[in-house]
């Protein structure tokens, strides 16, 4: 079950979507794991803040890289095909503003899929 999200990015209402696809998309567009690269990405930014360090711009690139496509997700006909174009519609914005919003969104699909997993377990069970 796929689950929506609208965050202000910049002023702009963006709609947001996780479901089991997301992983897929990533990969083909982006030829990378993004369970591995959430993951990191999470702990550069908690490293960040104990740090008060700025964060590196492969981070950078990889948050970029998840919001477009979870917006391209949601959105695949107002959201242009390239990253760069997407990201072209705003001015600067905080990736601390939205990055929780997105591991939020991302959490709670997580959860649905697990919880989905448990009802199919019992039944199937004999």
């Amino acid at each position: 079950m796929a689950i929506k999200k609208t965050i202000t990015v910049d002023g702009i209402e963006v709609p947001f979507k996780a479901s089991a696809a997301v992983p897929r998309l990533y990969r083909l567009k982006f030829h990378r794991d993004i369970y591995r690269d959430f993951s990191e990405l999470q702990n550069n930014v908690q490293a960040e803040y104990e740090e008060s360090s700025a964060l590196d711009i492969e981070s950078l690139e990889v948050f970029e890289n998840i919001a477009y496509i979870m917006a391209k997700h949601a959105d695949p006909e107002n959201v242009p095909d390239n990253p760069d174009d997407w990201l072209e519609r705003f001015n600067t914005f905080s990736i601390y503003e939205v990055l929780p919003q997105l591991i939020e969104l991302w959490g709670l699909n997580v959860e649905t899929q697990a919880e989905s997993k448990k009802n199919i377990a019992k039944l199937t069970a004999r």
